[in-house]
Order: structure tokens, then C-alpha cells, then sequence
């Protein structure tokens, strides 16, 4: 029977190891069969963390990587998770965090992350199509999602392993991690009302997102409890390019005078409501707040007076990779689903 050697002895052979790495060159040094050096690498859950630990170290150490081609032969699996996501705009590193975090979160597993683009001139469901008929990938996390998202329709109808960043109408029944953008709402109506504010301009996310609908639906609710008024800007999203964003904010501040607080959803967005307001003559913090959401801390650094939220967008994707292994691993056991909800002393 095969027996652990001692952490000395392995230390030795991986400084001394020649030749091309196998399975089989791990299983000579750390003493274990080959069966449990194979599902120690591919993080079975009756293999211990400190034999996992052991055994990805000295594949690390010897230069061992797994081929893909036969690990697709044996167990009909790829080993890659696929991150869809739109070319389309990168909210101030959004989009790399969620990228990083995603990675992050497959960190020593058997998994790998692949960034499936599309492009805004393509159907989203394109990518989507292609990996499950490909074959391409084992699971798809996704965001930008709709509340009667058809590319969600699509996997659940297929039984293909997903995770979603935003909650669609049937949220229910899937993966998901979300940011609570009805509380955000909520919550930058009733921080601007005890600061005797009024009249809001909201640079809304597209409405087609669920994430958009939320805020929009928590700012409403507040300024109901207040008996304060709110517009959503026209023309265009907290999404829409800064300079563009400047100038439709110049235009209605002049047109609404009254106007005193902007709420919007990305940084870029809160930084365009800062120099529409300073282009007017008003003074942020004074004259008009500014209220945001942001995914990194800089809005603070950028204008003191600006009133943020924070999302923590490495919990989003540290989160979703877990869900979408465990879609993979365990159909049938109630999908990982997190919401995080920020708090009245967010602000």
C-alpha cells in the first residue's frame, strides 16, 4: 500500500525531479496512489485539504498541468468555467474586479476561467449558444442580466450549470449574487431627505436590467415616504460615456433649477453629475448632493462631499464561482444564491 512520505522527503524529490511531469511522477514523490493523487487535483470532496494542499504543490513545483483533451476523454468535462460579458463598457474596473474575483475564486480548484466576449452590435445569446452546443466550457456565469433574461430561459431549459450576477424573475430556481439595488435606492432617498433635500435627478441604469428596475423602485419608495420628487434623466443610463452624461445633466439642471440631488450607479456616472454641477456654478455637498454606488473606494478621493455606497464586487465573484462548481458538481441540490444588502449606516 502506498504510504505519505514526509514533507523533508517530498521537498527533496520536487528540487531534484527531472523529466516530464505525470500523475504518475506525483504519486512516486508524495507516496499516495495515483487514483487519489488524480482526485486530489480534481478537488473531491472525500480527499482531505491538507493532502489537496500537498499534492497541488508538488504538481506546482514540477511544472504539472493536467491535458485537457484527456481529462475531457475520461470524465466528459472541460475543467473551464466561462465568464460572458459584454465588451461594451468597464464601469471604473468593474468589470476587471469581477473578472479577478471570479478567477480568484477558482483558485486551486480543477476549474479554469475563460472570458467569453460579445460584442453590442451581437445577440447576447450568441456566446451563450455556442458554448452549450460546443460543449466548450462546463458552466457560464454571466451579468447584465434582464428580468425575463432568455439567455437564463435558455440554460435552464438545456440543465446547463449557471450562475448569474443580478437576479432575474426566476430567481428562485437558479444560482445568483446580486447587490441589493432596491435597498441603494431606498437608502440615497432617505440619507438625501434628512438632509433636507427635495427634488432628485436620477441617472438610472438601463431599465431593461434588473438592476436598474431595483434602484429605480427603492428611490420611488423613498421619496414617497418623504413627499420628495424624482425624475429619471433622459437619453441616457449610468452606462452611457461620461462627456455624453455631462452634457444631458448641463441641460436639465438648467431646465430644472430646483433640482437638488443626483443619484446614479457607477462612479463614472457620479464623476459626470460632479462636473455638470460645477459647470452650472453650484458647489456639490452645498447646493446639490451627489449619491453613488461604487465597486473600488474613489469617489470620496475625488470629491469629499460625494455621498457613497460600497459593492463589493469581490464577494460577487468569489461567490459565483463557488455557485457555478457546485451547479456543475450537484444539479439537484438547491442552487448557492447571496444577496448583499447594504445597511442604513452604509452612507
Amino acid at each position: 500500500m502506498a504510504q505519505r512520505k514526509s514533507l523533508d522527503a517530498i521537498q527533496a524529490e520536487t528540487q531534484t525531479f527531472e523529466g516530464k511531469p505525470t500523475l504518475k511522477s506525483i504519486s512516486r514523490i508524495s507516496g499516495l496512489a495515483v487514483p487519489t493523487v488524480s482526485r486530489a487535483l480534481n478537488d473531491a470532496p472525500d480527499i482531505g485539504a491538507e493532502t489537496k494542499k500537498m499534492i497541488r504543490q508538488i504538481a506546482n513545483d514540477i511544472g504539472y498541468v493536467p491535458n485537457r483533451a484527456g481529462v475531457r476523454l475520461r470524465t466528459g468535462r472541460t475543467n473551464v468555467i466561462s465568464l460572458v460579458m459584454s465588451t461594451e463598457h468597464d464601469l471604473m474596473s468593474h468589470t476587471a474586479r469581477l473578472i479577478a474575483s471570479v478567477a480568484g475564486g477558482l483558485r486551486n480548484t480543477p476549474y479554469h476561467l475563460v472570458v467569453t466576449p460579445f460584442f453590442p452590435d451581437q445577440d447576447p445569446m450568441d456566446p451563450v449558444r455556442y458554448i452549450v452546443e460546443t460543449g466548450s466550457a462546463d458552466a457560464i456565469i454571466m451579468n447584465q442580466i434582464k428580468p425575463e433574461d432568455p439567455r437564463v430561459a435558455y440554460l435552464m431549459e438545456k440543465g446547463f450549470p449557471f450562475a448569474t450576477h443580478g437576479r432575474t424573475n426566476w430567481a428562485d430556481s437558479h444560482a445568483y449574487y446580486d447587490f441589493d439595488n432596491t435597498a441603494f435606492g431606498r437608502l440615497a432617498g432617505d440619507k438625501l431627505a434628512a438632509r433636507g433635500r427635495k427634488n432628485i435627478c436620477v441617472i438610472a441604469p438601463p431599465q431593461s436590467q434588473s438592476y436598474g428596475q431595483h434602484m429605480v423602485q427603492g428611490i420611488s419608495e423613498s421619496c414617497e415616504a418623504h413627499n420628495m420628487s424624482f425624475e429619471i434623466l433622459e437619453g441616457v443610463t449610468s452606462d452611457t460615456a461620461s462627456l455624453v452624461v455631462i452634457e444631458h445633466l448641463k441641460d436639465y439642471l438648467k431646465a430644472n433649477p430646483k433640482t437638488d440631488a443626483v443619484v446614479t450607479a457607477s462612479t463614472s456616472s457620479a464623476m459626470a453629475a460632479v462636473a455638470a454641477v460645477e459647470a452650472t456654478g453650484a458647489q456639490v455637498g452645498r447646493d446639490i448632493d451627489v449619491a453613488s454606488k461604487e465597486a473600488m473606494p474613489f469617489l470620496k478621493m475625488f470629491r469629499s462631499d460625494i455621498l457613497t455606497i460600497a459593492e463589493q464586487v469581490n464577494s460577487a465573484g468569489a461567490f459565483l464561482a463557488k455557485a457555478a462548481i457546485q451547479a456543475i458538481r450537484d444539479p439537484d441540490a438547491p442552487p448557492l444564491q447571496g444577496l448583499e444588502v447594504p445597511s442604513d449606516q452604509s452612507f
